[in-house]
């Protein structure tokens, strides 16, 4: 919409860049543009503002498919005016010089003449399709119809108008005709769901079938495997006494054949023990033997000696050699008796003895 500005008998516009703008003055059109921006005098002016971006309309209509069914077409047309001075022409979008409103409705003519021409394209495909294709395949083909009726539409190109897009939002029965469209479908979606719920249940039967011949082959198996392992286990315990009873068996065998070995070594050691201390007996026997006998032929030799040695001294001398030796066994001596018969004699042989040995010398 534009704004209008008033500065006394003299008014300024200024429009939007989507706008289309037209000033004429005595029927005479002397500016055009978007987004015009200009003073005017109101008495000898007239001004005319054109949308120049795309523009969307809804559009429903209802029809009759050719099978007698009551059809609603909902969707939605988006077009421009490519030319804004010819529409300007055809159509009466004069704005009020004072607020920049249009006086009349041009916007809701152009959107009344769309919908109509959409309403005669989409119809002349409706009415002659069965109801069930219409549902199937409709909505693009009622597209495409409206779009080649708006492109062949010889009014809407000369008016300056041309159509951006049709969309087709929803192509609907009557409530109690697609209800009973809609049941063999569901009917048939229904049998397939109890379909798919018993082959999913004789699926689940066979699993389960399945599972429970594994759990009774594995029950099986496993009580094999229990009696092997029993068997395993007697068979291992017979070998364990066995092998106990073998090793016990060298065991004592080894213990006896080491105290056998231990009392013939007790036996031999006390033996060689034995022969040894009578050994050293002997040896100690034969030794003192020996000793002794030593001991005598030494003992026999120095008397034999001694005997020489007194066999020439005279019997005097011996008999004070004697007296001296008696001397020195006796701790002392009370009474000494010497006769004159016994000294004299002993004297004198005593002197001639000492004289003697002294000659010798």
């Amino acid at each position: 919409m534009a704004q209008i500005t008033r500065y006394g008998i003299v008014r300024h516009l200024r429009a939007d860049a989507s706008a289309f703008v037209l000033l004429y003055r005595r029927g005479t059109l002397h500016r055009a543009g978007r987004g015009l921006s200009f003073f005017f005098l109101p008495h000898s002016a007239s001004l005319a503002e054109v949308p120049a971006d795309d523009r969307e309309m809804p559009i429903l209509f209802h029809g009759r498919s050719a099978d007698f069914q009551d059809i609603a077409v909902q969707g939605v047309v988006t077009y421009r005016v490519v030319d804004p001075k010819r529409l300007a022409e055809r159509v009466d979008f004069t704005i009020d010089l004072s607020r920049g409103v249009h006086l009349r409705q041009p916007l809701e003519r152009l959107q009344l003449l769309l919908s109509q021409l959409a309403e005669q394209y989409a119809w002349t495909l409706v009415a002659r399709t069965p109801i069930r294709e219409i549902l199937a395949e409709g909505p693009e083909q009622i597209r495409e119809r409206i779009e080649k009726g708006f492109v062949a539409a010889a009014p809407l190109a000369a008016m300056g108008l041309g159509v951006v897009s049709v969309r087709i939002g929803a192509v609907r029965p009557a409530p109690d005709v697609e209800k009973a469209l809609e049941a063999p479908a569901r009917e048939r979606i229904q049998q397939q769901a109890d379909e798919a719920a018993f082959a999913r249940r004789a699926l689940a039967v066979e699993k389960e079938r399945a599972i429970q011949e594994n759990e009774l082959k594995n029950q099986i198996e496993l009580t094999k495997r229990q009696q092997e392992l029993i068997a395993q286990k007697g068979q291992n315990a017979r070998r364990q006494a066995e092998e106990e009873a073998e090793a016990g068996r060298i065991a004592a065998e080894a213990k006896a054949q080491r105290g056998k070995i231990e009392s013939e070594a007790e036996v031999g050691k006390r033996r060689a023990l034995a022969e040894a201390d009578g050994h050293a007996t002997r040896m100690r026997g034969a030794a003192e033997a020996v000793a002794l006998e030593l001991g005598e032929k030494v003992r026999v030799a120095a008397e034999r000696a001694r005997m020489e040695t007194y066999r020439d001294v005279p019997v005097g001398i011996l008999y004070a050699l004697a007296a001296q030796a008696f001397a020195t066994k006796l701790d002392r001596i009370e009474h000494l008796n010497l006769g004159e018969g016994a000294l004299a004699p002993a004297l004198e042989r005593l002197l001639e003895a000492g004289a003697k040995r002294l000659g010798e010398k």
